[in-house]
């Protein structure tokens, strides 16, 4: 899969917040199940429910737009008024329109040099 994109996203969630945002994730989670371009899309959270990750993986740029635009969009207010991006490292090479959506968070771009996957 050379057109490949996947990212991790650190969000720190609103103090006392995480049931809220538990709850807006599962419909988030729900929806983009359904897109077939999206490839691998899990939140993962530390102990005291203050830090999350969401890998994302995305067959292609096409796709991670599809994404934002048709899915994401409709959760984005929410979202965003429920935790603050930490940081974002995205793998991969990501063309114009998935740049655009994705240095909206001051993304990282690591450019795989070596490696495979399966």
């Amino acid at each position: 899969m050379v057109d490949d994109l996947y990212w991790i996203f650190t969000l720190k969630v609103e103090p006392g917040k995480f049931g809220e945002f538990r709850a807006l994730v599962a419909d988030i989670v729900a929806a983009s199940r359904e897109e077939s371009g999206t490839l691998a899309y899990q939140y993962s959270v530390n102990a005291d429910e203050t830090v999350v990750h969401i890998y994302e993986r995305y067959r292609d740029s096409a796709a991670f737009v599809a994404h934002v635009e048709q899915t994401f969009s409709r959760f984005a207010e929410r979202f965003l008024k429920l935790v603050t991006v930490s940081s974002l490292i995205a793998y991969g090479a990501p063309d114009a329109a998935a740049r655009k959506a994705l240095d909206g968070f001051n993304a990282t771009y690591m450019t795989l040099f070596d490696g495979f996957a399966r």
